[in-house]
């Protein structure tokens, strides 16, 4: 008998459900990040009216990271708005203006996108296999050694990210919500 197999998928949304993402294929990883830009954005999108917390009581943001390969937006993506903690940045998140979800950070020269875990639903969300950088955590924060800590996204973090792109064939494609983006 042919074996089948299933490619694994799951969702992300944002609180209405009006912006809808499908992740398709394994995941790059999931990590929680402690970065200070990490915790600034957390901390901007906690203030608009009925936005959903991104960053935890540690300061940590959990995050799924995706190649943009594997995302299809199925709907909401118009409600998109992006923003940077600097007019330059490099970084680019993206929340729903619809109820004021974060839903991802993308990188944007990079191959992947990185989406709240929140934005998941629990019984799809993969768990968290590393903390990184763990230096910028708030003061006074012990963390758990349930898990990798690490200081500086570490050799198996950069790693997963080169093999992604690999598979990719060296690729970097613009995912669907931000074509066209002028910025």
């Amino acid at each position: 008998m042919p074996s089948t197999q299933q490619t694994e998928s799951r969702t992300a949304s944002c609180q209405c459900g009006a912006v809808t993402l499908e992740l398709t294929g394994k995941p790059i990883m999931a990590a929680t990040c402690y970065c200070h830009s990490c915790q600034q954005a957390g901390r901007t999108f906690a203030a608009a009216p009925g936005a959903p917390g991104v960053v935890g009581s540690d300061g940590g943001t959990p995050y799924v990271l995706m190649r943009k390969d594997r995302l299809l937006w199925l709907s909401g993506s118009d409600r998109l708005e992006e923003h940077r903690l600097k007019p330059d940045s490099p970084t680019r998140r993206f929340v729903a203006r619809c109820c004021n979800t974060p839903i991802a950070l993308e990188f944007t020269k990079g191959h992947w996108l990185s989406i709240y875990s929140g934005r998941i639903p629990e019984d799809q969300r993969p768990a968290a296999e590393m903390r990184t950088i763990v230096g910028d955590r708030p003061e006074g924060v012990e963390l758990p050694d349930d898990i990798p800590n690490y200081r500086t996204p570490s050799g198996k973090f950069m790693w997963r990210l080169l093999t992604a792109w690999a598979a990719m064939g060296f690729r970097a494609p613009a995912i669907e919500a931000t074509k066209g983006y002028a910025g």
